[in-house]
């Protein structure tokens, strides 16, 4: 038995690990290579039934075009341990994908995605270099088409610039689709190529992104570990035994609502639109204007009814008292 300093316990080590790997020392020297010390990204859960709450529609339209509303609200207690045991053992084909946990084969085919997420392994496939069929994909000019100001320059693709709908896509690909645990600010290739996908109404094959994005973080090191509510719910379906396993709820805190959104520079007007906070002063300018607008509307109706002429002051002289009524007014000032 292969004794690894560090281990997360030094007593019970042998048994947990021989009953986890079946006592295969090969999948436990991976474990310890790979993820025994690898980070879990902490998941988010979002329900497209808060898309409509909030008048954030054209996004859920986007989203349940792709029949991804069960995906984005699953939510259940995570196996930690489990999901790293699943991750060392795992490999796909063409088909499935494979996994053992506890001497447990698992198969992860088409009816058992259709059963845990909604998705089918059907639908354009797509990845970085691989666009032909997006036509006239390109990242560049469809990076532009999504920004405020389409003239801006800029050599990296920054989230910062981009109008409501796109970033609010590029927060659901970074942190749902195809999550990550840095660089949130910038989008990559891949995520360019996802996002206009949704925009465009294009059918992904999501079952092959997650498949494809779950080894390429999954086998290096410096990346975190994605899906755990995903790959915690394929533990279940297999009903692998998870007792005195380390258990986490998924809390409120993981539940995405309007505070996600204010983080990412989005703010809620009055009128229940979304707005980057950049454009904030001049839509407020408009919502003021057209608020104005309607007061004056209502004010005039009501004056129509009960004027009195003689308790009304000459127009340029009301806006002259205005003018100089002021808080900081007072006695000394001449």
């Amino acid at each position: 038995m292969v004794k690894h300093v560090g281990s997360d316990s030094d007593n019970n080590e042998p048994d947990y690990l021989d009953t986890w790997f079946v006592g295969n020392q090969v999948s436990i020297e991976e474990y310890y290579k790979l993820y025994n010390r690898k980070i879990i990204i902490t998941p988010k859960v979002l329900t497209l039934e808060w898309l409509k709450e909030d008048k954030l529609n054209e996004v859920r339209d986007m989203l349940k075009f792709q029949k991804l509303d069960k995906f984005l609200k699953l939510t259940r207690n995570t196996y930690l341990d489990l999901v790293k045991v699943f991750l060392t053992n795992m490999w796909y084909d063409e088909e499935n994908l494979y996994s053992q946990v506890k001497g447990i084969d698992t198969a992860i085919n088409e009816e058992v995605w259709l059963s845990v997420t909604g998705l089918r392994n059907d639908g354009v496939v797509v990845s970085r270099g691989n666009t032909i069929e997006l036509g006239n994909f390109n990242k560049v000019q469809f990076y532009k088409t999504c920004l405020r100001n389409q003239e801006t320059a800029s050599r990296t693709f920054n989230i910062g610039g981009l109008v409501v709908v796109p970033r609010i896509l590029a927060y659901i690909v970074i942190w749902l689709l195809t999550p990550r645990g840095f660089n949130h600010a910038t989008l990559a290739e891949e995520d360019l190529i996802l996002m206009y996908c949704l925009m465009n109404k294009i059918k992904v094959n999501w079952v092959n992104v997650i498949r494809e994005h779950l080894f390429k973080v999954g086998k290096k090191l410096e990346y975190r570990i994605p899906y755990v509510i995903l790959l915690s719910s394929f533990i279940e379906y297999f009903e692998i035994n998870v007792e005195s396993k380390i258990v986490e709820e998924i809390k409120a805190l993981n539940q995405i609502t309007t505070t996600n959104l204010t983080k990412i520079s989005l703010k809620k007007m009055k009128n229940k639109r979304w707005i980057c906070k950049a454009n904030e002063e001049s839509v407020r300018d408009d919502e003021e204007e057209e608020e104005k607008s309607t007061d004056d509307d209502e004010d005039d109706e009501d004056e129509d009814k009960n004027m009195n002429f003689d308790q009304v002051e000459p127009e340029p002289e009301k806006r002259l008292l205005l003018l100089f009524k002021t808080p900081s007014q007072g006695s000394n000032n001449s």
